[in-house]
């Protein structure tokens, strides 16, 4: 019998990307990552260049990874990305100006002001599961047309990171259904289609893309894809999808009432559910697999802002981390709004900002590193509930993502919202969840709960009861100080002039 051959995943993140290449049994038999910049031309403006990060890594990790692959063929590919993002294109493919990012960037406020006041609320609730915000594609295509409207004029197609890949490798324009259901107001989601009179009123001559499920073969990878990457020619690719999905499918979130915890720079909650379930301050979205659909939830920052401390007072992670573990929960009397980069879930503020309460000059670093751990739990509570008052069952909570290492944060979650989370063994696993797509494509049919078993389950502890007594401070401190963060946020934006832009890295 001959060599089963190896599938090849690669995600690009916010702050990296990685690439893995998986076996016929799942096991990883090399991975590669990169790390990259995130630009930040504005306050609330968060962009990725398309020819310098995604497919720049995308080369390097490819060609790193087929010469690790020695003697065993590559068979397939699949790929995911940050979404939902807008990269407008013109009818080559070649991109016209930086992404506009996920629900980070908040520039297009008054676009969803507007275009909820155009269609009504209800109505594109109705039709398309989520009220409009910050993660909504088509506001920054209405921002796009009012603020640029000479790249708007020339744009033809709209891409994100998954499909600029699919595109570059194979020639072909398409689009899965779970990133089209996130391009609010744009797809119809109980139809699994485009809603063209929606885009017709939003972005007018644009064409839009053939719509496939993630585990679909949408095309092959052509001559010159193959010369610059050192994948084998005729290679078939899959359609793709977001990161924090394909991350889902790695840890075997696909049955009804699972629900993963991804712990980044940015958190984000995916629950799935057989049928929609539109909820306030929630996204419902089609889910990988035809016939099912997720509740999702992301907060703005997670991880950024344990990142921006380190920055700030020094140190190394670890060291931090270390120093977090000794403090009592509640750390020793400060509460903090995670709110840095304003919220996306259950609060859509843009213009929230973080808040530090109860600091006297006996707090030193470990206790704010701690309370911005807690912060970001208090932020996991919250958006539980409202998964649970949308009407979703949880059957299981999983935890992925870089910030379960160590365990400490995952730790204190667990605390704080009274759950049980399982941590598998892979846990940075968006690219091996597209390695999993790529073999449910090939045929293989793979069973995940063998190929990333329960590694560990962190299960709520004492400090539970201390948090219980902070959480409702937590939930008042927004309502007490939201007033004076607008307008604060408006005095940064009237601060801003091109002289004081700057480049920031997001991790």
């Amino acid at each position: 019998m001959g060599d089963p051959g190896l599938v090849l995943g690669i995600d690009i993140g916010t702050s990296s990307s990685k690439g893995v290449l998986v076996d016929s049994r799942g096991t990883v038999v090399a991975r590669a990552a990169r790390a990259h910049r995130t630009s930040r031309p504005r306050p609330g403006w968060f962009e990725h260049d398309a020819e310098t990060v995604w497919w720049q890594d995308f080369l390097v990790l490819a060609r790193e990874l087929s010469a690790e692959a020695g003697d065993h063929p590559i068979i397939g590919v699949s790929v995911s990305g940050i979404g939902p993002v807008l990269l407008p294109a013109d009818a080559s493919g070649t991109p016209l100006r930086p992404a506009i990012l996920y629900g980070v960037d908040t520039r297009a406020h008054d676009e969803i002001r507007e275009l909820t006041r155009e269609l009504g609320e209800e109505s594109i609730v109705e039709r398309g599961g989520s009220a409009l915000g910050s993660q909504a594609v088509g506001p920054k295509w209405r921002w796009l047309a009012k603020n640029e409207p000479e790249v708007f004029d020339r744009a033809k197609l709209f891409l994100m990171a998954s499909s600029f890949l699919v595109l570059r490798l194979t020639g072909e324009y398409v689009l899965d259904h779970h990133s089209a259901s996130q391009c609010d107001p744009m797809y119809d989601l109980r139809e699994a289609r485009w809603a063209p009179d929606r885009v017709a009123a939003i972005a007018p001559g644009i064409e839009l893309p053939r719509l496939a499920w993630p585990t679909e073969v949408v095309g092959s990878v052509t001559a010159e894809a193959a010369a610059e990457t050192g994948l084998p020619r005729g290679i078939p690719v899959t359609a793709g999808t977001v990161d924090a999905w394909a991350e889902a499918t790695s840890a075997g979130v696909t049955s009804p009432g699972d629900t993963m915890l991804m712990y980044g720079t940015t958190m984000f909650l995916i629950q799935v559910l057989s049928d929609p379930r539109p909820g306030p301050g929630l996204w419902t979205t089609r889910g990988v697999f035809p016939g099912s659909y997720s509740l999702a939830a992301g907060m703005a920052t997670s991880g950024a802002i344990t990142d921006w401390l380190r920055d700030l007072v020094g140190g190394e992670f670890g060291e931090l981390a270390a120093a977090a573990d000794e403090v009592p929960a509640g750390s020793r009397g400060l509460l903090m709004l995670p709110y840095f980069a304003g919220e996306r879930t259950p609060i859509p503020d843009p213009d929230a900002r973080g808040v530090l309460a109860g600091l006297t000059t006996s707090h030193g670093r470990a206790e704010l590193y701690r309370a911005a751990l807690e912060a970001t739990a208090y932020g996991v509570r919250h958006n539980l509930e409202a998964m649970r008052e949308a009407g979703g069952g949880t059957r299981r909570f999983v935890a992925v993502g870089g910030g379960t290492r160590g365990g400490g944060w995952t730790r204190i979650v667990s605390d704080v919202a009274r759950i049980e989370q399982e941590i598998p063994a892979e846990t940075i696993g968006a690219a091996f969840g597209d390695a999993v797509l790529a073999s449910i494509a090939l045929g293989r049919e793979p069973d995940v709960e063998a190929w990333n078993p329960v590694a560990e389950i962190v299960r709520p502890g004492a400090d539970a009861d201390v948090y219980d007594e902070f959480y409702p401070h937590y939930r008042a401190l927004y309502r007490s100080t939201v007033d004076i963060a607008h307008f604060l946020a408006r005095k940064n934006s009237l601060a801003f002039t091109p002289a004081n832009s700057r480049q920031s890295r997001l991790k």
